[in-house]
């Protein structure tokens, strides 16, 4: 019913090859950051994001969270505003996933910047906190889910990162 309110597509999943996302609860969320507004990830991804954000700051790499942990109501609100401001569902779907199916609602899933750069743009592929996070982010378990040419048709995101695997101390 939610996504025949926002017109998505009824094949929307098989077309972006997507599986549904469990939406993660409450109690196995783990606050990473307070500013500018409270960001969450799953316990065992919080625990890696600091030891990744402890590893670069030794390297002198500025690593900012911009956004984690979403439920599905407010990826669903997301949207809405956007159709509101009158973008077309098509264009939301290449840069937001549809309610129930982003990474952002497992609570391992965790939007990155740098000091200096505006959050969520292709801009933090040239800075030296991609290059580094390039480099080192798999071994803290994180990867990068939407390089260029991905198979889900999303738009290349340089700074969304998901905690894929137990990390090592």
């Amino acid at each position: 019913a939610l996504h025949r309110e926002l017109g998505i597509p009824a094949d929307y999943a098989a077309t972006f090859h997507l599986d549904l996302v469990a939406e993660a609860s409450p109690e196995e969320l783990r606050l990473i950051a307070s500013v500018p507004h409270e960001i969450r990830l799953l316990a065992p991804a919080a625990d890696a994001w600091a030891m990744m954000h402890t590893a670069a700051a030794a390297g002198r790499i500025s690593l900012l969270p911009v956004s984690g942990f979403r439920s599905v109501s407010y990826q669903a609100e997301l949207i809405r505003a956007k159709l509101r401001r009158g973008t077309s569902i098509e264009e939301i779907l290449r840069v937001n996933m549809a309610p129930g199916f982003s990474e952002h609602h497992s609570g391992r899933a965790l939007d990155v910047t740098t000091t200096g750069e505006k959050p969520l743009s292709e801009r933090f592929a040239a800075t030296p906190a991609f290059a580094w996070l390039s480099e080192h982010a798999s071994a803290f378990g994180f990867s990068l889910s939407y390089p260029r040419g991905n198979p889900q048709g999303i738009a290349y995101e340089p700074w969304h990162w998901l905690w894929t695997a137990p990390s090592i101390p």
